[in-house]
């Protein structure tokens, strides 16, 4: 397989990062969330959503996307966590899907890496997973990701991860 590039994310990625964040959504969460809500999802809206990030220069938010052969196979999202509508000291990963062709090949692990490094100087980065993704809570506790017990008690249940970001000895 050819060799995979994390790099920032570009207002030309939008389309190709929405069809994976939509593609993703229906593999990962088919059976978890109402499949009338995953049939709603549109790439075209998801696209434009992208293309307002790009807008706001005030955003502190950093998209990266994985590329292999030229293509982008993966997406992340990460930035300060929001506790409500503040941010925190602490990181949090918002987002990181694979193009289901490409899931198991490196491309989440590499994702997730770059944004580990990118938020290196935060104490602590926490994410949100559905409570019953199993695949997906495998992969961050293989990561190092532990949940700290808070859920947020919504139709879809989503728990919260955390790993501590300061490195000691």
């Amino acid at each position: 397989m050819d060799t995979l590039r994390i790099r920032p994310m570009a207002l030309p990625d939008c389309d190709r990062v929405a069809e994976i964040r939509v593609a993703g959504w229906r593999h990962a969460y088919r059976g978890l969330v109402p499949q009338a809500e995953l049939d709603e999802l549109s790439v075209e809206a998801d696209a434009e959503r992208r293309r307002a990030h790009f807008a706001r220069p005030d955003d502190p938010t950093t998209h990266l996307v994985a590329e292999r052969a030229g293509r982008v196979v993966g997406w992340a999202s990460v930035g300060p966590y929001r506790d409500g509508e503040t941010r925190t000291e602490d990181a949090e990963l918002y987002a990181l899907y694979a193009d289901p062709a490409h899931i198991g090949t490196g491309v989440g692990r590499a994702l997730l890496t770059e944004a580990l490094a990118r938020t290196a100087t935060h104490p602590r980065m926490l994410l949100w997973v559905l409570r019953d993704n199993t695949r997906a809570r495998r992969f961050y506790e293989r990561a190092g990701f532990r949940p700290d017990g808070a859920e947020d008690g919504t139709a879809v249940p989503e728990v919260r991860y955390v790993r501590s970001q300061l490195r000691c000895c």
